[in-house]
C-alpha cells in the first residue's frame, strides 16, 4: 500500500469535505447544514474540517467557487462581433445559471441562494465583494472595448459593463428571492438594449503620490495560473505585476490604462483572510469569466491577468512579505528583471507608466 505525503493526504480531505459540504448544503440549505454532519459525512473529524477550513460560511464560499470554476465552458463557433451581441451571449450564459420555479428549493440550483445574505452579514466581506464587482466590471469593459473602442481618447465602457452586471445581479437575486418573477429571455433583451447606451465614461487619473524607486532585482515568480482563461500566467514577460489586497483590487484598471501596447498586466489577488476571502474572490470572478469565454472572441478578451495568491508566494517574489486586504504593490518587469517598485495608492499607475522620473 502507498503511503500518502502528508500534503497529499491533506488535498484529499479537503477534497472529501468539500464534496460532503455540497451534499450538505444541497440538502439542508446553508443554515441548516452543521458541521459535524459534514465532518460525519466526509468520514473524518470536526477537527479536519477546521484544519481545512475556518468557518461554515468559508467552507460555502469554498464550495461554490469550486463549482463554478468546474462548469463547463464551451467557447463559441462563431464568437461574438458586435457588442449588442457580446452583452446578449453573456446574458443568455448567465442566465441558464438561474433557478427555475420548479427547481428543488434545496437542489442544486438554489445551493447559492443563501450567498447574498452571508455577504451582507458582515463588513469583513462585505467591502471585498464591492471591490470584486467592480474588477468585474473592469473585466467585461476592457472586452467590450476591444470589440468597440471608445469613440473619445479618454474614453472607456466600463460603466456599460456595470449597468449590464446590475441586471444580472438583480435577476439572479430575484430568481432566489422570488421565484418565477424573472423571465430570462426579457433579461437578455434588457442587455442588449444596454449595447448603445452612451453614459459618458471617462478615464481619469486620480492624484495620488504612492512611494516610488528604480531597481535592478532578479525575477523569479512562482508558475500560476491566471482564473480567466485558466492557462499559465506569463508573470515573467516584460510588463506590470500589481499585488493588490481586496479592497484595493479595482486599482488594476489604472496599470491597465496606463501600460504600453503589449505589455503584460497581471493583477496578484491577496488578503489577510484567504481561506474564506480567496474563494470568494474565485467565485465571484469564476461566474464571469466563464461567460465572457463563452461570449468573446479570444482577440476580445481582457487585457488582465488575475492569479490568486493564497501561500504568498508571488507576492513574497515582488517583495511584499506581509500582504493584507489594503495592500497595493506594483513593480515593472523588464528583461527578466524588477526593474521599478512603487508602493501604496497609485503604485499601479506608477509602475505602468513608460516614462517615470
Amino acid at each position: 500500500m502507498v503511503r500518502l505525503t502528508r500534503a497529499e493526504t491533506q488535498e484529499r480531505n479537503r477534497a472529501k469535505v468539500l464534496a460532503a459540504a455540497r451534499q450538505e448544503f444541497a440538502e439542508r440549505g446553508f443554515r441548516d447544514a452543521k458541521i459535524d454532519d459534514i465532518a460525519d459525512r466526509a468520514e473524518l473529524t470536526r477537527g479536519a474540517v477546521y484544519s481545512n477550513f475556518p468557518g461554515k460560511r468559508a467552507l460555502y464560499f469554498a464550495v461554490l467557487a469550486d463549482l463554478a470554476e468546474r462548469a463547463p465552458v464551451t467557447e463559441p463557433a462563431e464568437p461574438a462581433l458586435t457588442v449588442r451581441e457580446a452583452l446578449s451571449a453573456v446574458a443568455r450564459a448567465w442566465v441558464t445559471r438561474l433557478p427555475l420555479v420548479t427547481d428543488d428549493e434545496h437542489g442544486p440550483t438554489r445551493l447559492g441562494m443563501y450567498l447574498m445574505p452571508e455577504i451582507l452579514a458582515d463588513e469583513v466581506t462585505r467591502r471585498p465583494f464591492a471591490e470584486l464587482m467592480k474588477l468585474n466590471a473592469i473585466l467585461l469593459g476592457l472586452a467590450i472595448e476591444r470589440l468597440r473602442p471608445p469613440r473619445e481618447p479618454d474614453g472607456r465602457l466600463v460603466r456599460l459593463a456595470e449597468a449590464v452586471l446590475t441586471v444580472l445581479q438583480g435577476a439572479g437575486q430575484l430568481s432566489a428571492a422570488a421565484p418565477g418573477f424573472v423571465e430570462p429571455f426579457n433579461v437578455i433583451r434588457v442587455c442588449e438594449q444596454l449595447a448603445d447606451l452612451d453614459l459618458g465614461d471617462r478615464w481619469a487619473v486620480a492624484p495620488m503620490l504612492p512611494e516610488v524607486r528604480r531597481a535592478d532585482e532578479p525575477w523569479a515568480p512562482p508558475p500560476a495560473p491566471d482564473a480567466l482563461t485558466g492557462e499559465p500566467a506569463r508573470l515573467a514577460d516584460d510588463g506590470v505585476v500589481a499585488v493588490l489586497g481586496v479592497h484595493r483590487l479595482s486599482a488594476a484598471e489604472e496599470a491597465v490604462r496606463a501600460a504600453p501596447p503589449g505589455a503584460e498586466v497581471t493583477a496578484v489577488v491577496v488578503t489577510s483572510a484567504p481561506q474564506e476571502l480567496l474563494p470568494l474572490a474565485r467565485l465571484a470572478i469564476a461566474e464571469l469569466s466563464s461567460c465572457l469565454r463563452q461570449s468573446f472572441p479570444r482577440p476580445a478578451w481582457p487585457r488582465l491577468r488575475v492569479v490568486y495568491d493564497e501561500s504568498g508566494e508571488v507576492a513574497a517574489a515582488a517583495g511584499v512579505a506581509e500582504p493584507g486586504d489594503g495592500t497595493e504593490t506594483a513593480i515593472r518587469i523588464e528583461s527578466g528583471r524588477i526593474t521599478l517598485r512603487a508602493h501604496g495608492f497609485g503604485a499601479c499607475h506608477a509602475a505602468a507608466t513608460t516614462h517615470h522620473p
